[in-house]
């Protein structure tokens, strides 16, 4: 059973390696081989140039300004200080809010840790329930309420305190949500007008043996919405358009790279070889080579796209509809189009680089029974994970560790080790587990049909937060007791359970 030293060294290794990650950031943030990753919006609005200097090697890789490693950590207090309106203007309005979290989370949890230990701790501490009694226990375990009588009046201490703490975050948030609101709605009002204020985006347009689906939109919006239609686009299937254009990006970026690297150092051109990954084949001028490469692939994009937009078969059953205005535009979203509730589907448009096109044509009684498969998935995905959970509680006491590994006996009673294997170990454990389940989920969400990139991350990782809630922390809690527990009550003697036996029946 964990103890308050098993504690203090799992919370001394988790401050020292956040620490140790935030110096390794505060530090590589001032290397000149890193300028451009971490100011990148500086670079973009011209308030920033390269720190880079003709002439030695080492100084444009490495920051030889020792003074500066004094003060690498100023940066995070000018963070702090800096007015919400400039913070907004410079980093956004999700950084602002990001940053508020937490402030949120010191505002909160402050008070209730200082009430807490001011009041519940003494209240809990000294009582000797525990002592007097047969269960297993640690020192933890006099904290917490289990070690108050039952009966005692020292409950209304609990639950006095249950509804000040309740109270006193429902005041904080609230508080925060309408502050978070106002910013929200300020930074709308003020931002320019974008494209997609203005676009739905239409789903199941429903086949029509007389007209095209380019003809079956523009004819059914001009009659519903004739007042507020502007336009439409078709969506095509491009999978083949979108290979070569992501290919022609990437060739992009080898030539903007090379050129960079020629304009810091004009007397040599750069080389680079025409094989796998630049390390076989003939070697060549790196400009050129990308250079007429990207030429090439300009000229395969535009034959590919002529060809996407004269074939019928490429365009899906969804569109782009734009309208005159926003409201237009919002009624458009928010009503039902036809009688038929399974055609004629429309909602917001995300912006562009936040589609996910290969759900764009998924029919609505597809996606019904695929959110249905999920949801059992998930579901079963939650549950059963509850075995590697247990097991993973079970080793986490000593008992458990040395029945199964007796030749480490020696080296696990050693206090450090103890601490360490006790106290952190088992975090380790459930950590491994818990790698590969973000991208599990993510398949989860692509699969159920979501166009949005942002929904499928936002459904991803609400999963994942009730994923950890039923697994990593009822299920830490449930199993290690239960284990621990059932493994008191096995070893009991059977003159003790006769004891207890009595006892329960006159009781």
């Amino acid at each position: 059973m964990a103890t308050v030293n098993d504690l203090l060294v799992a919370a001394g290794i988790n401050i020292i390696t956040a620490f140790a990650f935030l110096v390794a950031f505060a530090i590589l943030r001032i290397q000149p081989v890193n300028d451009r990753v971490y100011f990148p919006k500086w670079y973009i609005k011209g308030l920033r140039t390269s720190p880079s200097r003709a002439g030695a090697f080492v100084g444009n890789v490495v920051n030889l300004d020792f003074c500066s490693y004094v003060k690498f950590l100023n940066w995070m207090p000018a963070a702090l200080q800096m007015p919400e309106p400039e913070l907004i203007e410079h980093a956004g309005l999700d950084s602002a809010v990001y940053l508020r979290i937490y402030l949120i989370g010191l505002k909160i949890f402050v008070p209730i840790a200082i009430l807490a230990f001011s009041v519940m701790v003494p209240v809990n501490w000294t009582n000797k329930t525990l002592e007097t009694s047969d269960l297993t226990f640690s020192n933890i375990d006099k904290l917490s309420i289990s070690n108050i009588p039952t009966g005692s009046e020292r409950f209304w201490t609990h639950l006095v305190m249950a509804y000040a703490f309740t109270f006193w975050t429902c005041y904080v948030l609230k508080r925060e949500y309408e502050i978070i609101a106002s910013m929200r709605l300020h930074f709308l009002a003020a931002d320019q007008r974008r494209p997609d204020q203005f676009t739905v985006i239409v789903k199941n347009v429903p086949p029509d043996p007389d007209e095209s689906v380019s003809e079956l939109v523009e004819h059914f919006f001009m009659v519903n919405h004739p007042d507020h239609y502007l336009t439409f686009q078709a969506v095509y299937n491009a999978n083949k358009l979108s290979e070569l254009v992501s290919e022609k990006k990437k060739a992009q970026n080898w030539l903007d790279y090379y050129q960079l690297k020629y304009s810091r150092r004009q007397s040599e051109r750069p080389t680079t070889k025409t094989g796998f990954l630049g390390l076989f084949g003939k070697r060549v001028d790196a400009i050129d080579f990308y250079t007429s490469k990207i030429e090439r692939q300009s000229r395969e994009i535009s034959l590919e796209r002529e060809k996407v937009e004269n074939d019928p078969k490429s365009i899906v059953p969804a569109a782009f509809v734009s309208f005159k205005s926003r409201w237009g535009a919002a009624v458009g979203a928010q009503t039902q189009q036809s009688r038929d509730p399974t055609i004629w589907l429309t909602e917001w448009a995300p912006e562009p680089r936040d589609i996910y096109w290969n759900n764009l044509a998924i029919p609505y009684v597809s996606l019904a029974i695929r959110r249905l498969v999920i949801a059992v998935a998930f579901f079963f995905l939650t549950f059963f994970f509850m075995i590697p959970i247990a097991f993973v509680q079970s080793l986490a006491n000593i008992e458990g560790i040395e029945k199964a590994f007796p030749f480490l006996r020696p080296i696990i009673e050693m206090p450090t080790v103890k601490s360490f294997i006790q106290g952190f170990l088992p975090g380790i454990a459930l950590k491994i587990f818990l790698i590969f389940l973000p991208t599990i989920l993510m398949l989860m969400s692509k699969f159920e049909g979501f166009i949005c990139i942002s929904r499928l991350e936002r459904r991803s990782a609400t999963r994942y937060y009730t994923f950890q809630f039923i697994n990593v922390f009822l299920g830490s809690i449930i199993t290690g007791t239960a284990f621990q527990q059932l493994n008191n009550f096995m070893n009991q003697s059977a003159n003790e359970y006769d004891i207890y036996t009595q006892l329960a029946c006159f009781a």
